[in-house]
């Protein structure tokens, strides 16, 4: 937990050594070092498998991600199938070992550009800054990289930051690499997404292991939105300002409009050509243009992608089209980059924006998992650390916040029953978004959406900025706090913010020439991150720098957002946090107030600069 006490376990013997480096880094991240405590317990430190010829020499094997368990049926939604056959290319994204005092700089220096009432706020990095920050020895890279050349891999290609490899090479010699067994795994729900992930522990030669934090996605399974949550009908007592008949009584660009204060059609957007914004989409998760013309034309919109990162394929996706349709109805006057990731990998994701000369200023994201299940410290601290590359570089990332409540894809159990908070929402260095319903059926307050995520982490302490923040919602008696051992009181609580995203208030959303109802915080995300994208073009048109890392900001203008009051995210269970006056774990500060954020972001200082000076 991260109330909990632990520490560096006496005389590890020398196969725990790697490991030492990875505690004292989650230590500075404020990271659960009690759960890796365990992990060092049981490493194991070497398999009854002979070292393969390209290793001999390096040491035993040393398993990594070891507190993760094996992959379970019982509590998955993927199903493991067959062996991947031995020809088959397999991306790896191999995350290098990063010293623990150059963490603690990362982190000093995030806080330091993106808090307001800081000096430097707004004097963000270059992505050569943050490279000489992380100051990743050669050594370290050389070592690993040449250990997956010897392996048999096709390509490895170093990150700009020397921090991560990505490695392309047959599944048979990832294998051997890895000492392990590659599947394909298939959802329970989505037939048609498969995966390919281990089916055991992996492991590498302590020599190797040693600069290597982890390899992903290995271990980690992504929860993928319900199918409940689409195809669904709206009530809303509101006219339908979109042509398309099948909009009536659903969440249309006007409705968003109007609840949120944005600027009238009609007044034309600051629009410059330094902004940007960004979805990310996963497997199979293309876009039609005809489906987003068809949208734009009814709704009066003007809805296109105007970049593609990755393979571009035209083919109408549920997801990727609620992203697209709405990032764009909140902001149509600013170019959108679709990212696009084969895999549902997180980190190649994270390290295609990282390695962009210039990445696209805010970017939405409808990925998550469970803290608990299939996810290490090691992959959270990973994460963490690319979350903070980019916010110091002045890039925002919105995650939405999960469809669970508070008991997660895990469920809360029954016997034992515990929440499940959700990563990478609960992540500290990420802007999480909640999910809210209209507590009647017209235009007016909201009230948290009883499936929306949200919680308190398992894993992460509460940050300096939110600190505040959650002490003055746990001591209110009107938050009717579940009982104490269902949560960690001392965890970062999320989300930040939040937005309509209850199967009350379903969007209107075209695809394959259909228009339906689609619900969820993957449609709550995307209009958060176009209003964050607005803000940045206002103060982009006066020269100031864009928001980056929004959460300092969030925490220090509570008046910018329109505060939910009801509703508790219980998922239909007993107990979950109740939204009540101020933050709290149901909807953040509540759902934006464009015309008032826009004062705020106006009068802050920050000059633009084109590169920070690193101490």
């Amino acid at each position: 937990r991260a109330s909990g006490s632990g520490g560096v376990a006496p005389a590890p013997d020398t196969l725990l050594a790697p490991l030492l480096p990875i505690v004292q880094s989650i230590m500075v991240c404020n990271i659960n070092f009690g759960l890796l405590m365990f992990a060092a317990a049981v490493i194991a430190a070497a398999s009854a498998d002979a070292l393969p010829s390209f290793a001999v020499g390096l040491g035993d094997w040393v398993q990594k991600e070891a507190e993760v368990q094996p992959h379970s049926p019982e509590t998955s939604s993927w199903t493991r199938l067959d062996r991947v056959v031995g020809d088959h290319r397999v991306t790896l994204t191999v995350a290098l070992r990063v010293d623990t005092d150059r963490i603690a700089e990362l982190e000093r220096v995030l806080y330091e550009v993106s808090d307001p009432d800081q000096e430097k706020y707004g004097q963000h990095l270059t992505q050569q800054d943050v490279t000489a920050l992380l100051a990743v020895p050669q050594e370290r890279v050389e070592q690993a990289r040449a250990y997956f050349v010897a392996a048999g891999a096709d390509e490895v290609a170093v990150a700009p930051n020397s921090d991560m490899l990505t490695v392309t090479m047959s599944a048979a010699a990832a294998e051997a690499a890895l000492n392990t067994r590659l599947h394909t795994f298939q959802h329970s729900e989505h037939a048609s997404a498969a995966i390919v992930r281990a089916g055991a522990p992996y492991y590498l030669p302590a020599k190797v292991a040693e600069h290597v934090t982890m390899v992903g996605e290995l271990l980690q399974f992504p929860r993928l939105p319900s199918k409940g949550l689409s195809n669904l009908k709206g009530s809303g007592q509101w006219p339908n300002s979109c042509e398309a008949q099948g909009c009536d009584g659903l969440v249309t660009p006007s409705v968003i409009a109007k609840r949120y204060k944005l600027p009238d059609e009609d007044v034309p957007a600051q629009a410059t050509a330094a902004n940007s914004m960004a979805v990310a989409e996963f497997q199979f998760q293309f876009f039609k243009d005809e489906d987003l013309k068809r949208f734009g034309d009814s709704c009066h919109r003007s809805v296109k992608v105007d970049h593609v990162i990755g393979e571009e394929r035209q083919s109408g996706g549920v997801e990727s089209e609620l992203d697209i349709e709405y990032i764009k109805a909140v902001a149509p006057e600013i170019p959108l980059t679709v990212i696009y990731n084969g895999q549902y990998s997180l980190l190649n994701w994270t390290n295609q924006i990282n390695s962009l000369e210039s990445p696209p200023l805010v970017h939405s994201v409808s990925y998550g998992n469970d803290e608990a299940q299939q996810t290490s410290t090691e992959y959270m601290l990973t994460c963490n650390i690319a979350f903070m590359k980019a916010g110091a570089r002045g890039v925002s990332i919105l995650f939405a916040s999960g469809d669970q409540g508070v008991c997660g894809r895990e469920g809360c159990g029954y016997i034992k029953r515990r929440f499940k908070p959700d990563f990478p929402a609960a992540s500290p260095y990420i802007t999480a978004v909640g999910g809210t319903n209209f507590e009647g059926s017209t235009i007016g307050a909201e009230s948290a959406w009883n499936n929306g995520g949200g919680g308190f982490s398992d894993t992460f302490a509460i940050p300096a900025y939110q600190a505040d923040a959650v002490a003055a919602y746990k001591k209110s008696p009107d938050a009717n706090l579940p009982p104490k051992q269902y949560w960690n009181s001392t965890g970062r609580g999320y989300p930040d913010v939040a937005a309509l995203g209850g199967v009350k208030t379903p969007y209107c959303v075209e695809v394959g020439g259909m228009f339906q109802g689609v619900a969820g915080t993957s449609a709550s995300s995307p209009v958060v991150a176009g209003v964050f994208a607005k803000l940045n073009g206002l103060r982009l048109s006066k020269g100031k720098p864009a928001l980056g890392f929004l959460n300092p900001f969030i925490y220090k203008n509570p008046s910018g957002f329109q505060d939910v009051t009801s509703g508790v995210n219980n998922a239909g269970t007993s107990y979950g946090f109740s939204a009540i006056k101020g933050w709290d774990a149901a909807t953040g500060f509540g759902t934006p107030d464009f015309k008032a954020l826009s004062a705020v972001v106006m009068s802050m200082n920050g000059v633009r600069s084109e590169a920070a000076i690193i101490v």
